[in-house]
């Protein structure tokens, strides 16, 4: 790389992974101090990725100082990732065993010997500098800067019991607090792993033929249009197009499917699946940064740091409320004794366990592990949350819109029956499928199809002042003649009247769910073509399942009234929308919204992109294959599988249900610990209980979404 690219590279920013992250409030620290660090312009830190984006020229062990008050480690983002100690060997749980052991040794001899005796004192206060250590750091440079957060209340409140003489209680704040913190690392920590699985899926070599040699590359350094050999129980390390073989691909870690999908010459592979019976050559189509993986993983992680509602709410909350609470203790110390002649110690102590009991960790845990959870549980079962907001949109939705064509229908129409009125039957096809040539409508293929199957050539006539009617049809001159191809409606316009024969007809093949076309000229209707897409054989289980839930389902579709009706009949949704064209759609969804708070829209991800972008969640599906699914949609089903979206659904409302409890427990648990302050009942053993079970049991509240599945 040269020197002046290198510079800009630089000036257009880097993402670093970091390691040892305990807490949202240390993530924030550690963003101030990298954006103050020498040619930093700007930094942002991604908690629940743990990776940080710096946008100037830095090195790592600039970053390393600028997070040495939490031991933080720094890597590039394309550095394999660091094997972290177990849990149980990490440094800052080795500094709580000490200090547990010491406390309980002082405690022991304080019981043998009485308080009063010098050693338990002594035990004590060891027991407080050894686990408090780096908690007092923080605390005491946040007092100087009068910067109120957990950290702050901690040390006001071990340093105030120590001189009142409580130091057993306060050696107990440090290590319950130490506990609390390792818990909220531990739950980060699971519910992140969910995401490094994925990183792992890849291998990180693969084997390439070059000018007639087989070599292996490491992935950075494959090339678009390298051939890749993959042999039989081999992962695949790129993306790319089977050139040669056939085998069955178990696409789970990208789609979420279980059943192993059949691929052939040209058809699509992606990295991280798994290659289970023949020998395939694959045809490099991205480089490493660009494959469906690496960009499933990158949107994950975006995802995970986008703030949730709820999470916007506590984060506002705890702002004002951890100082509230230091005010609070203070005049809670303060008035009784010099106002009423209240006894020092006593006020002071009290003052003290509104401080631990006020200290806000839980409420802030609540909502960011259960993001981090769920959104990592979705990406490991094939759907791909872009982000708390939808996650909570999701969980809060009463109604459903579907796209009908490849959506509940598998997109793929065929031609189920030709009426002729004149002509030969060939020749009339002929005709039709040489002015369908010309339109991009989901139909024209079947039409074509069904040409080169019967041996017609196309070629051979010639088509001219080729137009497209809007929503109706086509206009083409073929062979010096105009004809028509397009909807009855069309032909309605034309001819004023049909003749009630072919109205009837008309009318019985829309009655079976077939879409019919006419081809004509100003003058006569020359032939009728049905064309019916099939239904997708998961469609009436999920509409089913859908409304046993409560959810209100729509079809929008541009086809006609008796073909949708047919259809939604069979798939059994609520409500049917027909003869849409796509600003029609985005008219409804609009009205739907004005209905209701929440309102999904599922479709392809390219076609009806402006409802899509309209409703408060946007759902693609197949989003693997489509790089404009994985983009625009709020949420991409991976696989071109509908039965993702009730469990999207479950596992959105459970999150919903989680945040809240979390929410109202947190400030619950509060409010009645600072009741008791009233009759003189708080004491720091009741206020340490308080906060640090409401901390545990948020986390293992929020820990339930791994367990939730299809």
């Amino acid at each position: 790389m040269s020197d002046q690219s290198k510079k800009k590279s630089d000036i257009e920013g880097k993402t670093y992974r970091v390691q040892g992250f305990t807490c949202t409030n240390c993530a924030s620290i550690f963003e101030e101090n990298v954006r103050k660090l020498p040619g930093v312009q700007d930094a942002n830190v991604n908690f629940g990725a743990s990776k940080v984006y710096v946008k100037g020229s830095t090195t790592i062990t600039e970053l390393e100082k600028a997070g040495s008050f939490e031991n933080l480690k720094i890597r590039s983002d394309k550095e394999q990732r660091i094997e972290k100690e177990t849990f149980w060997k990490q440094k800052e749980n080795i500094k709580v065993y000490i200090s547990t052991i010491l406390l309980v040794i002082s405690w022991f001899i304080g019981k043998q010997y009485g308080e009063e005796y010098f050693p338990p004192t002594v035990g004590y206060a060891a027991s407080i500098l050894i686990g408090g250590y780096s908690l007092f750091i923080k605390g005491l440079k946040n007092l100087i800067r009068l910067k109120f957060d957990m950290n702050t209340l901690m040390t006001i409140a071990i340093i105030g019991a120590s001189v009142i003489g409580e130091w057993g209680e306060g050696a107990t704040i440090v290590i319950l607090f130490a506990v609390s913190e390792a818990l909220e690392r531990y739950s980060m920590d699971k519910a992140r792993q969910s995401i490094e699985s994925l990183m792992d899926i890849a291998p990180k070599e693969a084997l390439i033929r070059r000018d007639n040699k087989e070599i292996s590359l490491h992935v950075d350094d494959i090339q678009v249009e390298d051939i890749m050999i993959v042999k039989p129980g081999q992962k695949l390390a790129m993306d790319g197009l089977v050139v040669k073989g056939t085998s069955t691909i178990n696409q789970a870690a990208i789609t979420g499917e279980s059943v192993p999908v059949t691929k052939i010459i040209n058809d699509e592979v992606f990295a991280g699946t798994l290659n289970e019976e023949g020998l395939l050559e694959v045809k490099v189509t991205k480089r490493v940064e660009d494959t469906t993986l690496s960009k499933i993983i990158h949107l994950v992680e975006e995802a995970q740091a986008e703030r949730a509602p709820s999470q916007a709410f506590v984060d506002k909350f705890a702002k004002y409320y951890t100082p509230a609470i230091v005010v609070l203790a203070f005049l809670i110390s303060v008035i009784p004794p010099m106002l009423f002649n209240g006894d020092w110690s006593e006020w002071v102590y009290r003052g003290l366990a509104i401080l631990v009991v006020g200290c806000p960790c839980a409420l802030v845990v609540s909502t960011p592990v259960a993001v981090v959870t769920a959104i990592g549980n979705a990406a490991k079962n094939g759907v791909l949350i872009k982000g708390g907001i939808h996650l909570e949109e999701a969980g809060n939705l009463k109604i459903i819109a579907f796209d009908k064509t490849g959506t509940l229908t598998k997109g793929v129409p065929v031609v189920t029956d030709i009426v002729t009125y004149d002509k030969d039957e060939k020749e009339l096809m002929a005709i039709m499928a040489a002015i369908e040539k010309g339109s991009q409508h989901p139909l024209s293929s079947a039409i074509i199809r069904k040409a080169e199957e019967t041996g017609l050539d196309l070629n051979a006539l010639s088509v001219d002042e080729f137009q497209s009617i809007t929503g109706k049809g086509l206009k083409a001159k073929v062979n010096n003649k105009i004809y028509y191809v397009g909807s009855p409606k069309l032909f309605e316009e034309l001819h004023q009247t049909i003749k009630s024969t072919i109205k009837q007809k008309i009318s019985l093949m829309q009655t079976e769910g077939k879409t019919v076309m006419i081809l004509g000229t100003e003058k006569e209707i020359l032939s009728l073509i049905a064309v019916s897409d099939e239904i997708r054989g998961s469609s009436k289980e999920v509409i089913g399942k859908l409304n046993q839930m409560g959810i209100e389902t729509v079809m929008l579709t541009g086809d006609n009234q008796r073909t949708a009706t047919a259809i939604g009949k069979q798939v059994g949704v609520s409500e049917i929308k027909a003869d849409l064209l796509p600003e029609d759609k985005l008219i409804f969804v609009k009205r739907l919204l004005g209905k209701h708070n929440s309102v999904a829209m599922v479709g392809d991800g390219i076609n009806d992109a402006p409802a899509l972008a309209a409703s408060s969640v946007g759902i693609a599906m197949g989003g693997a294959g489509t790089d404009t699914a994985l983009e625009t949609a709020d949420i991409a089903l991976m696989s071109d599988d509908l039965r993702k979206l009730p469990y999207t659904i479950k596992l959105s409302r459970k999150a919903l249900t989680i945040i809240k409890q979390n929410i109202s427990f947190s400030l619950a648990i509060k409010l009645v610990a600072l009741l008791l302050v009233v009759p003189g009942w708080l004491t720091l053993w009741i206020a340490i209980s308080a906060d640090m079970g409401a901390t545990l049991l948020v986390t293992l509240n929020s820990l339930r979404l791994l367990k939730v599945n299809e």
